[in-house]
């Protein structure tokens, strides 16, 4: 092999993304840490401190305007912070969206740490904090991605003056994975300063990338090895009460239930959590926003369900976004055999195993039990995931992976229906080359023919420097991969090509531009016999400005056929005709204002061809920040589509006010309604949190659903539910 390949491999897959002599020195504490932001206690005044912010954004060669001072300790239980942030412009006012738990990173002003445990710069997790001391915690993975939905106990503590805002947070070594006797985390801190519109990190972070990359985290050195934190089990049950009412079916009688149930959490060890439920309940789940639906395929909703987020990398992240071959949605609903339409089935009890066993090796086994309703023809489900993944490299992975659905009695989807496959996933030492290779294989009694047939594979290579991104990936599905009753798989008997290219352009000497540049990206779809079925050609330009308004225009060229009949409006109207091809142009456009501004303004749309006819698209947003109680938004889409006759044309409305208030830290409303023209329902959503203890919550879930001609209604219902933390 070449000398010069040689070299270039070893930099891309051995060497870390940054490399410091002198790491921050840390000692444990003497004397007990009052989490009260004061920074009185002796050895805040001795720890060495983590100072010098770098820029990541608007450019990453500059210090930070406002100066930051980092200092931690520990004792035997917590792992304890000190973060000093200056404000050499106090007058300005301080963004904070609301006072509501898990808000976005991006919204607020904020201090955060990126914690790397075991070292790997893939997995972690990070701990947040706003100066009106609201908290965020997520788990990390990929290197740099963030799940906010992980909740865990945690503490701290805001005070604020003049001239800056000081912060203790105290992390319960129980809430965070790590080997026995380490001696060392890799740690990164942020600096969100929007009200001045900057990014900046203890480690530099270029600006190409997150700043939660974990590639740029340095390594924090404890002067005695962490305590082993022991054995950790919680238990979270809940109650609840629930009555509804159908107005459009029966005698439309209140219909009253109660249940009991709950969550224990086992650290099996320090990096290992076993999670079990029983008669879970999600009713306090926040509704999916919904879409104008103009698709031929089904679509995609991510999960939101506590049980099953902690880890969520491990199962939701196999294969594309489009062909995932384990979607947990999928768990807790069932085909009612006698409307033929998919209705909630609950979950009877389930068990989840994941985590780390050492710094190389992760493992992932789900183990789900759903229930039976026989006057619906729903039968038990049986479901069964098992993970394993190995870090190779420095920081790249194989995975190997089993999906098992099994019916007790045969169900509407068969008797099972069973996924296997491997992937290898790419992500280098400096953040420039990831991505991914996959090969899946599906098993059901329905399924005959070749094994390609009943196969899924695909590539992912992305490459990311300070100027350029490009990326190509490719999949195939076969006509036989049949698993949209375990998984997700928006078409099949197809191959995929997806290109994308991108160059951002930083000028140095503007005013006004942050960056600026070119794109293209592609969605190419084909028979197995090569015929071109879909082609999405989208050639645009970004503009981000220096007060974070960002403006974007392009131009689309789409190719389609039809292998089935089709109405381009959804509305049951006369179906273009299969076996028909057409050619669409036109061009589309976004838009944001300045966020730090109380009133915000985004809209998006495109107008050009659309099958055999037109479409003017427009999707509004305002939105309204009365900081820091909360805000409300409303969030608008209108699509005006003219096909020739007899094919019907329709003019239709998404309309979605939403309300979101924090009366405190711990109290809250939201309040959503949507108008939906074309799946004709409106509907009302409001959710009151009460969190009492530290994620021990009470709510009240309201919902109705309306007839948008005269809205009458269909139905009503309401929740009571309580949950508590209780840690043995």
């Amino acid at each position: 092999m070449h000398t010069t390949l040689r070299f270039f491999l070893f930099a891309c897959l051995f060497v870390p993304g940054w490399v410091n002599a002198q790491s921050l020195l840390v000692s444990p504490t003497d004397s007990l840490v009052r989490v009260d932001g004061l920074h009185t206690e002796g050895i805040w005044q001795r720890a060495q401190s983590a100072t010098g912010f770098v820029l990541n954004f608007p450019n990453d060669t500059a210090s930070a305007y406002n100066d930051t001072d980092v200092r931690i300790t520990y004792d035997t239980d917590y792992l304890y912070i000190a973060v000093t942030c200056y404000d050499r412009d106090p007058q300005k006012r301080i963004i904070a969206s609301s006072l509501r738990r898990d808000w976005e990173w991006d919204q607020n002003d904020n201090f955060t740490v990126y914690l790397d445990p075991f070292g790997d710069r893939t997995n972690g997790f990070t701990f947040n904090i706003t100066p009106l001391g609201v908290e965020r915690e997520g788990q990390m993975f990929n290197g740099e991605r963030v799940a906010p939905e992980w909740d865990n106990k945690w503490r701290s503590a805001v005070k604020r003056f003049p001239d800056r805002w000081q912060a203790e947070m105290a992390i319960p070594f129980k809430s965070i994975r790590y080997k026995k006797n380490t001696g060392f985390f890799l740690m990164n801190f942020a600096r969100h300063d929007l009200k001045n519109n900057q990014r900046a990190a203890w480690r530099r972070v270029p600006i190409a990338y997150r700043i939660s990359a974990l590639a740029f985290a340095d390594t924090v050195r404890f002067t005695r090895p962490l305590p082993n934190p022991g054995p950790n089990l919680s238990i979270i049950p809940y109650i609840a009460g629930n009555g509804a009412r159908n107005f459009l079916e029966g005698n439309g009688k209140p219909d009253y239930g109660s249940s009991i149930g709950g969550d224990i959490k086992v650290a099996v060890t320090p990096s290992l959590n076993l999670d079990v439920t029983v008669n879970p309940d999600f009713s306090q789940v926040e509704v999916d926003q919904q879409v104008t639906n103009l698709n031929r395929f089904e679509i995609f909703f991510p999960e939101r369900r506590q049980f099953f987020l902690e880890n969520n990398d491990l199962f939701a992240n196999l294969g594309f976004l489009q062909s995932r071959p384990f979607f947990s949605r999928r768990i807790g609903l069932g085909r009612d055999t006698t409307t033929g339409q998919v209705v909630q089935n609950p979950i009877s009890v389930g068990a989840r195993l994941s985590g780390k066993i050492d710094k190389n090796w992760r493992i992932g086994v789900l183990s789900t039990l759903t229930g039976r309703q026989r006057a619906r023809g729903i039968e038990r489900e049986f479901y069964n995931v098992a993970i394993v993944q190995r870090q190779v490299f420095t920081r790249s992975n194989v995975v190997g992976f089993l999906v098992d659905r099994q019916s007790s009695v045969n169900s509407v989807n068969g008797p099972y229906t069973r996924v296997a496959g491997g992937e290898f996933n790419l992500l280098t030492a400096d953040n420039r080359w990831s991505g991914k290779v996959w090969a899946h294989k599906a098993f059901r009694p329905d399924i005959e023919g070749k094994f390609t047939e009943s196969a899924a594979h695909g590539t992912l290579l992305t490459y990311t420097s300070r100027n350029l991104t490009a990326e190509w990936a490719h999949e195939y599905i076969g006509r036989d991969y049949r698993i949209n009753d375990v998984g997700f798989v928006a078409r099949r008997g197809q191959w995929g090509f997806f290109p994308n290219v991108s160059y951002t352009a930083y000028p140095e000497n503007s005013r006004k531009i942050v960056s600026h540049g070119p794109g293209f990206e592609g969605v190419i779809y084909s028979g197995l016999n090569g015929k071109l079925l879909d082609r999405e050609l989208n050639f645009f330009y970004d503009v981000v400005f220096k007060n974070t308004a960002e403006l974007s225009a392009g131009y689309y060229n789409y190719f389609t056929y039809l292998f089935s009949p089709f109405d381009p409006t959804n509305s049951e109207g006369v179906e273009l005709p299969q076996n028909s091809s057409y050619r669409a142009r036109g061009g589309f456009w976004s838009f944001s204002s300045d966020s730090r501004k109380l009133f915000q303004i985004q809209a998006e749309g495109w107008m050009g061809e659309y099958f055999n006819g037109t479409n003017v698209n427009v999707a509004p947003s305002i939105s309204y920040r009365f900081q820091p109680y909360g805000s409300i938004s409303v969030v608008a889409e209108h699509n005006d589509i003219r096909l020739p006759r007899p094919y019907n044309s329709a003019s239709f409305w998404l309309i979605g006010p939403r309300l979101e208030l924090s009366f405190t830290r711990s109290l809250f409303l939201t309040t959503v309604v949507q108008y939906n023209e074309q799946a004709r329902n409106v509907n009302l959503n409001a959710r009151f949190q009460w969190r009492f203890k530290p994620v021990s919550d009470f709510f009240v879930v309201y919902q109705e659903n309306y007839l948008p001609t005269d809205l009458r209604i269909k139905n009503r219902f309401l929740v009571l539910k309580a949950t508590y933390w209780l840690n043995v």
